[in-house]
């Protein structure tokens, strides 16, 4: 049985995926894998939450971090880091001259949506955030963030620890990251 995530309850540990609208690979086209890194930065310098792993896909992102201050919401700190992403992630497309996928997200907003001032729909709507309770489910999705590049259709690299958006040569080569900064999520699960 399923267990509904109450996004307004801060855990310390969460495994959190947001999706580009439509799976549009809109990182990719856009370049834009430096919006992600500037906003995990951003979430570290202003709310001191740590970034234990991640990886940035083509057209989605997976993050596991930890958050220990409970006055923080979950709901509005990812709510407001796609908006902040998407806006950039707008401009990137338009000097690019991404014509097509501009308009492809624009014509994806819904009335309400326009009305409220939106133009584009960069991301999907909602967003997945699993609380990490056990040793075992964090393994789990360390082991899912780390193999993503190199699993089911994506083939982004020969060796899963050479994908250059993603913590895992942080953790198996012991490279550190340039754009984040990674806390050794050992710390508290070991």
């Amino acid at each position: 049985m399923a267990i509904k995530t109450n996004h307004q309850l801060t855990e310390a540990t969460w495994f959190i995926t947001f999706t580009c609208y439509n799976w549009i690979p809109l990182f990719e086209i856009a370049k834009a894998h430096h919006l992600v890194y500037n906003w995990l930065k951003l979430i570290a310098d202003k709310y001191q939450i740590q970034t234990h792993a991640f990886v940035i896909m083509p057209n989605h992102v997976h993050i596991l971090i930890r958050i220990e201050n409970d006055l923080l919401n979950l709901n509005k700190i990812i709510s407001n880091g796609k908006r902040f992403i998407a806006y950039e992630l707008i401009n990137l497309l338009k000097v690019a001259n991404q014509n097509n996928v501009l308009g492809q997200l624009s014509s994806a907003c819904t009335s309400l949506e326009i009305s409220k001032g939106q133009l584009h729909k960069t991301f999907e709507s909602s967003f997945d955030a699993k609380p990490i309770y056990t040793r075992e489910f964090l393994f789990q999705k360390l082991d899912y963030i780390h193999h993503n590049p190199v699993s089911g259709k994506w083939n982004l690299c020969e060796e899963y620890t050479e994908y250059p958006h993603s913590s895992a040569s942080y953790y198996i080569d012991e490279k550190p990251n340039s754009f984040v900064s990674i806390v050794d999520y050992r710390d508290y699960w070991i």
